[in-house]
């Protein structure tokens, strides 16, 4: 690995050096490096670009890192990869991309990421996206995510997009069967021209399943964010879905949430909040010693942690 894909795997991935678990490394549409485990198998897909990610059952406590960095302008990768987490497995996967773009052409990456988690399985899934170059080529990631939780399977998805993407759309699609539970928070910085939309359904279609769907999300300058999530309670469930958006500059944001009761056990929440920093939290940090730009930062910071 170069220094360049070594700065945007720690950013993305938090990986200083190469893990102890199973990982997949993918940098400019290829196979960089890949370790498999006795419990974590993976696989390249012989019908299109991707892997397969297969956790046997009751497998605890492993990591797994399936980062992407792309270090050439007008490079497209699209990567379809399918992750089966076993019957009463516990574990984290840790993805994401990086792109450093420093041409006149677009560097893109589109990932389609299949879930299935097992009966009483566990999983945190990590994604973090990362732009930077001093070009004028655009950095646009494209997500879709597909979640499959089984009977009384957990998921947890922290998306989370730092910044330097000019343009996203982040596609989720979710189905929870009995006693199942996905949790997502969201977050997202824009700033200059950049665009990101965000679209969640959650069909809640099990007995007791439930989902909470947050999104954190600060604009700045003349970027647009749009987030939509909608829920759908099926069965006697639980469902919230919440947007808290910081706008700055000449930004805009809308937010977009929706529920649909079509159950009659079906309780379901939604919120949306959108505004600007508030005065008297930057006079009581510049008070501190703080100028007005790091006095925004910090509130921004804590905003989205």
């Amino acid at each position: 690995m170069n220094d360049t894909e070594k700065q945007l795997l720690k950013i993305i991935a938090d990986m200083d050096g190469v893990p102890n678990g199973a990982y997949n490394i993918r940098s400019n549409g290829a196979l960089l490096d890949r370790k498999t485990t006795p419990n974590v198998d993976i696989k390249t897909k012989t019908d299109k670009p991707g892997i397969d990610i297969i956790i046997r059952p009751n497998t605890k406590g492993e990591v797994i890192h399936i980062p992407v960095v792309i270090n050439e302008t007008g490079l497209s990768d699209t990567v379809y990869n399918d992750f089966i987490i076993g019957d009463n497995a516990d574990v984290i996967i840790m993805a994401g991309c990086g792109i450093h773009n420093c041409g006149d052409n677009e560097s893109r990456h589109d990932g389609v990421h299949s879930f299935f988690v097992g009966k009483n399985a566990r999983v945190k899934y990590i994604e973090r996206h990362y732009g930077e170059g001093d070009g004028v080529g655009k950095n646009v990631m494209n997500p879709t995510t597909v979640v499959n939780i089984g009977e009384n399977g957990y998921m947890e998805m922290e998306t989370t997009q730092i910044k330097g993407i000019d343009d996203t759309v982040r596609v989720t699609n979710a189905t929870v069967a009995d006693g199942g539970t996905l949790v997502i928070k969201e977050k997202i910085m824009t700033h200059k021209n950049q665009v990101a939309k965000t679209d969640f359904t959650v069909n809640l279609i099990g007995k007791n399943s439930g989902a909470n769907v947050i999104s954190r999300s600060v604009a700045k300058d003349d970027s647009f964010q749009s987030f939509k999530s909608n829920i759908n309670g099926n069965n006697l469930c639980n469902g919230h879905t919440e947007c808290d958006a910081i706008i700055m500059d000449n930004a805009r944001v809308e937010a977009i949430p929706e529920i649909c009761a079509n159950h009659i056990d079906a309780s379901l929440i939604h919120e949306a909040a959108i505004g600007k920093i508030a005065g008297e939290q930057l006079i009581k940090l510049m008070t501190l010693g703080l100028t007005e730009q790091e006095a925004e930062q910090e509130i921004i910071n804590g905003f989205l942690k």
